[in-house]
């Protein structure tokens, strides 16, 4: 499956002053398949070593890690000649040996003809609460996300209707109906599917929803799992009640986290961890408010107001157990949950696309969903579940600080009008 990581990848081999890479990202969304199938396309050989699986690898980091002393024992243990320039060596699940993560500061400084790519899915967690000696500023790093729309539909075959959706979004001309139609249709499918790509591989090959949810519903054991065996003891009965908290949580009407709806008198203190922890592993990230319209704008965040999205929105159905068909024909019984769940979704399209993302109020209520930072300019993005795009708050936004233009991303097919650039749902990754 195409995945747009393998472009950052090829560009990665290609630099001169290359560093060794560590790519990161919540378990399951593809890091594992996406290094060894770009190891594999090109370079002559990859050796591969995980730590989860072999154990006894980190015996091998525990009395000297120079270049020159570990690369003839792991070509022993891999079974073939590790060769610079020609051989990729890949370390996963890195986070289970802090030597090895050491390790990659003397490749850097050593031996940078060697070209390492590592993984690990509980990194940030690991290096937060370990005594990692972090190589800082000799590694470098990237996140890996759940696919987005665009990889999705590329999946189901539709690559001719990605390059139209592009089309319109740079000339603002609406789509054809019958395209329109065809792509709201598969943005519906990628609500319920989401972007694992195991899910995404099964739903190309099957479409059949109740396989898919099963392989939801195990990744989902899997993070309960890595709940309980990469915390502390004391908060893991928190990082599960706040996990569980955050699917209730987009269903308000105001979809701002709240601490006491995680249990009755809940305060910060008690667990703004777990809710770090959650961040750090990748299963959700925290979208801060903004008391200020100015660069940059995480100087003016406000600390103590934000909203939770997770990582994946086919886990956040089936965390709510929404029936495929629910979400397909969009029936009115979710109409509390329709809000959150779509604002979820273009956060994480925003989200895979390197924004920083923030919203905007009043006192008085208005709100704007994101406001992003774009080729230097302030953009307001405001989120509407149908075609219904009256958009009070964004007029008062629009108003009061008068920005270039702004973003309306609804069911509606393409347009522009008044400052705003009208972009249908399925076109989010494009932004």
């Amino acid at each position: 499956m195409y995945r747009k990581i393998m472009d950052f990848l090829e560009e990665w081999k290609n630099e001169e002053h290359r560093k060794p890479l560590i790519l990161q990202g919540a378990r399951q969304v593809g890091k594992t398949y996406a290094i060894l199938g770009f190891g594999r396309t090109h370079y002559e050989n990859v050796a591969y070593f995980n730590f989860e699986t072999n154990p006894k690898l980190n015996e091998t980091f525990e009395e000297n890690i120079s270049p020159d002393y570990l690369i003839p024992i792991l070509s022993h243990i891999a079974g073939q000649t590790i060769v610079t320039e020609k051989t990729l060596i890949v370390f996963d699940e890195i986070q289970l040996c802090e030597r090895a993560l050491t390790s990659l500061k003397y490749f850097y400084e050593e031996r940078p003809d060697y070209h390492i790519i590592v993984a690990g899915s509980l990194l940030g967690v690991a290096v937060n609460r370990a005594r990692f000696s972090f190589p800082v500023g000799k590694v470098d790093m990237k996140t890996l996300y759940p696919m987005d729309l665009e990889e999705f539909m590329i999946a189901m075959g539709e690559k001719s209707l990605v390059d139209q959706i592009k089309k319109c979004f740079e000339t603002n001309e609406p789509m054809p109906s019958a395209l329109h139609d065809a792509a709201m249709q598969l943005y519906r499918q990628y609500l319920v599917v989401g972007g694992m790509p195991e899910c995404v591989m099964q739903f190309a090959e099957t479409r059949d929803y109740i396989l898919i949810r099963h392989t939801q519903d195990t990744i989902l054991a899997s993070y309960l799992n890595d709940m309980s065996k990469y915390n502390n003891l004391n908060e893991i009965k928190k990082t599960r009640l706040a996990y569980d908290n955050i699917t209730v949580q987009l269903s308000k009407k105001n979809t701002r986290f709240q601490y006491k709806l995680i249990k009755k008198g809940g305060r910060a203190s008690e667990f703004e961890n777990a809710i770090e922890w959650l961040c750090l592993s990748g299963i959700v990230s925290q979208v801060y408010k903004v008391e200020q319209i100015r660069k940059p704008l995480e100087n003016y965040r406000d600390i103590d107001a934000f909203k939770i999205y997770v990582s994946d929105l086919g886990l956040l159905c089936a965390k709510k157990d929404i029936v495929a068909n629910d979400v397909l024909y969009m029936v009115e019984e979710l109409n509390d949950f329709k809000g959150g769940m779509v604002e979820n979704y273009v956060n994480v399209q925003l989200t895979i696309n390197g924004y920083n993302t923030y919203y905007w109020e009043t006192e008085r209520g208005a709100e704007i969903d994101f406001i992003i930072q774009r080729e230097g300019k302030l953009i307001p993005i405001e989120v509407k579940s149908a075609d219904n795009t009256r958009a009070k708050s964004l007029k008062v936004y629009m108003d009061k600080y008068k920005p270039d233009y702004a973003i309306k991303l609804s069911t509606k097919n393409f347009a522009f009008e008044d400052d705003k650039k009208i972009v249908p749902l399925y076109a989010a990754f494009c932004i």
